[in-house]
């Protein structure tokens, strides 16, 4: 008689993909660091993104009085690095080989254009659960923007993005149960407040464009 296997069956994955979650971040380097396989990046950036915090919310920092000091202290150090490079042995600082590279901001124009397209197609109905979702979600975060400051709240949703993706990684049978059983709820709700709601609104008659 064959043996059965006796492992769990693999659950469809929360964010239904085919690759692994590295490959669905996008690769390369801000892969690695929401992922903390570059542990050094990552724990540089929490401890950056944790001191301005503290600067801000705890010591009362304000913006411009920073912004000011931390230029000062730039300005300092590359006078001193750059008058002292001819009496010790230190290299000048490259600056002009610093740049930005385009590609970095071309990819946050088609970003930031794909979301107004997808914002406008969820503003018109053409789902309403997606659009009830949408509005009830929206709703959500401004109600939990009235408990926390616009700062907190940019800290909070940064330590989200850099702890919930490695945990997502180390624990994805368990949240994909918890997701599928979640979704299935949601899913029953919706369809009964579509059944008894939503298909009982009146809606105009579509109006054909007439063909030249």
């Amino acid at each position: 008689m064959p043996i059965r296997s006796r492992e769990p069956a693999q659950r469809p994955g929360l964010l239904d993909r085919q690759r692994p979650l590295h490959a669905v971040l996008g690769g390369g380097k801000l892969a690695d660091i929401l992922l903390w396989k570059d542990k050094i990046s990552s724990a540089s950036m929490v401890a950056g993104f944790s001191i301005i915090w503290f600067l801000f919310e705890v010591v009362e920092y304000n913006f411009l009085t920073l912004l000011c000091h931390i230029l000062m202290a730039i300005m300092l150090i590359l006078f001193v690095w750059y008058n002292a490079a001819g009496l010790i042995t230190w290299n000048l600082p490259q600056i002009y080989d610093f740049q930005i590279p385009e590609p970095t901001f071309r990819f946050l124009f088609q970003k930031f254009n794909s979301f107004l397209r997808r914002f406008y197609d969820i503003s018109t109905g053409k789902d309403l659960t997606l659009f009830f979702v949408t509005i009830a979600g929206l709703w959500i975060m401004s109600a939990i923007g009235n408990y926390f400051t616009t700062l907190n709240l940019l800290y909070i949703m940064f330590l989200c993005l850099v702890t919930l993706p490695i945990m997502y990684e180390r624990y994805e049978y368990e949240v994909n149960y918890l997701a599928s059983k979640g979704n299935q709820d949601v899913q029953r709700l919706f369809n009964t407040l579509d059944t008894k709601v939503l298909t009982k609104i009146p809606r105009g008659p579509v109006k054909e464009k007439k063909k030249k």
